[in-house]
């Protein structure tokens, strides 16, 4: 199933570990074949709520959900990002990710997408002295 062979898995944690070296956010990759029967955005909040992502301290988590065998992906952020991001930003950060994801370069396409959110993060939510991770790193493999 998985678009990600192991280094490539590792090499996403470490660019979610270097991503949140620089904030008080957390980042999140799901990855799984199929949506099911709900739309794209409603699985990204389901796995949101089961990660616990709304948990965070300053509600500044994001998640990169994809659907491989679907071909689709959503990016949502919590309320702590979502009222300072650009309202653009999420969709503009997707095109990013999509140049990758035609070519089927699934890895550069998360990269991008984590550097993306990084970036905003470290804007918004600089890391303070006493953060902590919060959540984990590795990619996180859906139910199917």
């Amino acid at each position: 199933m998985s678009i990600l062979n192991t280094e490539e898995q590792e090499r996403i944690a470490h660019a979610v570990s270097l991503a949140e070296n620089k904030t008080s956010g957390e980042i999140r990759i799901v990855v799984e074949n199929v949506v099911g029967d709900v739309t794209v955005l409603e699985k990204a909040s389901q796995y949101f709520q089961e990660l616990d992502m709304h948990k965070t301290v300053l509600r500044n988590g994001v998640l990169i959900y994809v659907a491989v065998v679907d071909h689709q992906f959503a990016i949502i952020g919590d309320i702590g990002i979502n009222t300072r991001v650009d309202k653009d930003f999420w969709e503009a950060t997707k095109e990013k990710m999509l140049i990758h994801f035609r070519t089927g370069n699934f890895f550069a396409g998360l990269v991008e997408g984590i550097d993306q959110a990084g970036e905003q993060l470290h804007l918004f939510f600089p890391r303070q002295k006493d953060d902590i991770n919060e959540l984990p790193n590795e990619v996180y493999f859906g139910r199917n």
